[in-house]
């Protein structure tokens, strides 16, 4: 499944309304509409909010659906012991704090390790 349907998906099971979701993350409608064309799925930048506006991880929102028919090739390798623990531990922030530890992981990502 692609980011753009689950996002409709979640959308319906929270009985949030296209206009709502739109005027809650500040994405205009036109470009909201597109992605349920699937012509388009949200960029990097907008993931935060939507997953902010809907109350998803955004692991939950970008991970691969593995509970479907097909199973993917793209499913994530086993969780070792120092990973379990962080998962443990991010899981007991509240939403901002999970919000700066993503922020953070993004820019680590960016300095692409040189100092």
């Amino acid at each position: 499944m692609i980011i753009s349907e689950k996002i409709f998906l979640i959308l319906e099971q929270k009985r949030m309304s296209q206009k709502d979701f739109a005027e809650r993350t500040g994405i205009s409608q036109s470009t909201i509409s597109d992605w349920k064309r699937k012509r388009t799925n949200p960029s990097a930048d907008k993931i935060l909010k939507i997953c902010e506006v809907l109350q998803v991880t955004p692991y939950e929102l970008l991970a691969e659906d593995m509970s479907g028919t097909g199973g993917g090739s793209s499913q994530l390798p086993p969780v070792n012991q120092e990973e379990a623990a962080l998962l443990v531990s991010y899981r007991g922030l509240d939403q901002r704090q999970k919000q700066r530890v993503i922020g953070y992981l993004y820019a680590l990502k960016e300095t692409d390790g040189t100092s």
